[in-house]
C-alpha cells in the first residue's frame, strides 16, 4: 500500500492523522499520549490513519507542549475577606525561596466567574491549582478534572476531591458551636447567617442537627440573607430575629463579622451578654478575642491550610508520596464569656 502523506507534501503532522481518521487533533493527540482514555474503536480507528500516512510523532513539539509555566494558580472567592487573606498569606509562605509565582484569581462567590478562570488559568499551563472549596459547578469540575496537573481544593472535605482535598467540615463546626451553647444551658438559640454560600449552608445544616438533637429547632430561630456579611448586617439580622421570636436566649453567627454586629446591637439596645444573650461566631478572627466581653468562635486553620495545600504541590511536583488524597485539619471551638450562660 502506498504511504499517502500530508496535504501540500512534506512530513505527516497530527492535523492530517486527525483529518484521515474524522476525529480532532485533540482526540488523536490524547490517543496517542493516553491510550486507555480513548475507546477501543477510536484507537483503531487513528491507529489506520497514523499507519496509512506514515505518522511518527515529533518528540521536540511534544517536550515544547507539556512544558508548564513555573506559576500556581490559587482561586479564591474574595481577597478582601480576612479569612482567605490568611489562607493567602499561607499559600505565599509556604513558596517562599521557590520558583513558582503565584497568579490569583477572585471568583466573588461566582461559579460562572469561577469557570471563566479555570479557562485563563489552564490556557496558560500553570504547574498546579488550588481552588477554594468544593462547590464547583459540572464544567469547572471538568475543567480541574482535565487540568492535567496537581489540583488541591481547600476549606472543606469531601469522600471525592478532584485531586487532593485541605479543609475542615462546616457542618461539624454548626454542630459543636450549638452543641456547646445548649450545654451552657441556652435553649432558644438562633442562627444567623448572611451571603448563604454552600459553606454557610453547611453551618446551618450543623446547626439545625443539634437543635433537633436536643428537641429545639424551630424554624422562626433561623434568620439569614442572601446580602454579603458586613458588621452592621449582623445588627440588623438579630433585630429581625427578635421582631420574630422576642424569647431569643442566644445566636450562632455564620461568621464573626456578624457575631461582632450582635453584640453591637446587643449593647445599644442594653442586652446584658451572656446572660440574656449567648453569642458564638465562626473563624476566631482576632476581634473576637479583644471585643468586650469577648465573643466564642469556631477557630480554623487558615494559615495552615494555605501552607499545607503548597506542601501537598510540591510534593507532587516532586513526584513523592504526598498521603491521602483528603486531609481533615479540624478546628477549635475557642470558649470565652459572651457563652457563659443564662444563669
Amino acid at each position: 500500500m502506498k504511504t499517502r502523506t500530508r496535504r501540500g507534501g512534506g512530513r505527516p503532522t497530527i492535523a492530517d492523522v486527525a483529518r484521515l481518521a474524522g476525529v480532532s487533533a485533540i482526540t488523536v493527540s490524547r490517543a496517542l499520549r493516553e491510550p486507555d482514555r480513548v475507546s477501543q474503536d477510536l484507537r483503531r480507528q487513528i491507529g489506520t490513519a497514523v499507519a496509512e500516512l506514515g505518522y511518527v510523532p515529533d518528540p521536540n513539539a511534544r517536550a515544547l507542549a507539556s512544558a508548564r509555566a513555573d506559576v500556581i494558580g490559587v482561586l479564591v472567592p474574595s481577597l478582601t475577606n480576612s479569612v482567605f487573606a490568611e489562607v493567602v498569606r499561607g499559600i505565599y509562605d509556604g513558596l517562599a525561596d521557590r520558583r513558582f509565582q503565584i497568579q490569583m484569581g477572585n471568583t466573588h462567590y461566582s461559579g460562572l466567574e469561577e469557570e471563566r478562570l479555570l479557562q485563563v488559568f489552564l490556557g496558560q499551563r500553570p504547574s498546579a491549582l488550588i481552588v477554594a472549596g468544593r462547590d464547583q459547578t459540572p464544567a469547572a469540575r471538568g475543567l480541574l478534572t482535565q487540568a492535567g496537573c496537581p489540583v488541591v481544593q481547600i476549606m472543606d472535605l469531601d469522600d471525592e476531591p478532584v485531586d487532593m482535598m485541605i479543609g475542615f467540615s462546616h457542618v461539624e463546626g454548626g454542630r459543636t458551636a450549638t452543641d456547646h451553647m445548649i450545654s451552657r444551658g441556652y435553649r432558644r438559640i438562633g442562627f444567623i447567617g448572611a451571603r448563604m454560600d454552600p459553606r454557610s449552608q453547611r453551618r446551618l445544616a450543623g446547626y439545625r442537627a443539634a437543635m433537633e438533637a436536643a428537641g429545639l429547632y424551630d424554624p422562626r430561630l433561623v434568620t439569614t440573607t442572601p446580602i454579603p456579611s458586613s458588621v452592621s448586617m449582623g445588627g440588623e439580622l438579630l433585630r429581625d430575629a427578635l421582631a420574630r421570636m422576642p424569647t431569643l436566649d442566644a445566636v450562632f453567627c455564620n461568621n464573626d463579622d456578624l457575631a461582632l454586629g450582635v453584640l453591637f446591637e446587643c449593647q445599644r439596645a442594653a442586652i446584658d451578654v451572656p446572660r440574656k444573650m449567648g453569642i458564638c461566631g465562626f473563624n476566631d478572627l482576632e476581634m473576637m478575642r479583644v471585643a468586650f466581653p469577648p465573643l466564642t468562635s469556631i477557630r480554623t486553620h487558615r494559615y495552615d491550610i494555605g501552607r499545607r495545600a503548597v506542601g501537598m504541590v510540591l510534593g507532587r511536583l516532586a513526584g513523592e508520596d504526598v498521603g491521602p488524597p483528603t486531609v481533615d485539619v479540624g478546628f477549635d471551638l475557642k470558649i470565652r464569656e459572651s457563652t457563659a450562660g443564662p444563669r
